[in-house]
């Protein structure tokens, strides 16, 4: 993995931990820096600068009123999966922009959920050598019975940060 933010460089030190302790140091660090992230208890199971996927299992705090997961819940899912892999990949002195957030509901979820969010190699290089633009990041989101639950478009920008 290139370490070419400090997001990379944060979760190379987590390689130093114990196995079974990283899993849950890293969904720490990140919902630490992301107070909703950690809040909601989202799960970072891979993060790789070509895909990320985060699970939710499906509990109490994140419940509607029919003991599914939350649409508002599922959509943060989502915008969370797209978001990081953008994040794994953008320079330190580029600030992302969630830029437009589409998500439609396709079928009632059951259970956890799980969302993959991919980036191609074009759009990596993109956004580590341009200053400035957008990207449609795809996103899958899927219920524990491994179908879609949404349709997503995530359309994430990026400028240069003010010195």
């Amino acid at each position: 993995m290139e370490y070419n933010n400090n997001l990379n460089r944060t979760l190379a030190k987590l390689q130093s931990f114990p196995a079974f302790i990283r899993g849950f140091m890293r969904d720490f660090a990140i919902g630490r820096f992301v107070k909703f992230v950690g809040t909601a208890g989202i799960h970072f199971e891979k993060m790789t600068c070509n895909e990320v996927a985060v699970t939710l299992p499906n509990r109490n705090k994140v419940q509607n009123h029919i003991g599914q997961i939350h649409a508002a819940a599922t959509t943060l899912l989502a915008e969370t999966a797209s978001g990081m892999v953008v994040g794994m990949n953008i320079p330190d002195d580029k600030l992302p922009l969630m830029k437009n957030l589409s998500v439609k509901f396709i079928k009632r979820s059951q259970g956890q959920q799980r969302a993959v969010a991919i980036l191609t190699d074009e759009q990596i290089k993109q956004i580590r050598e341009t200053d400035k633009g957008e990207v449609n990041v795809t996103v899958k989101v899927t219920d524990e019975t491994e179908e879609e639950v949404v349709i997503t478009e995530m359309i994430w920008a990026w400028i240069l940060k003010k010195k």
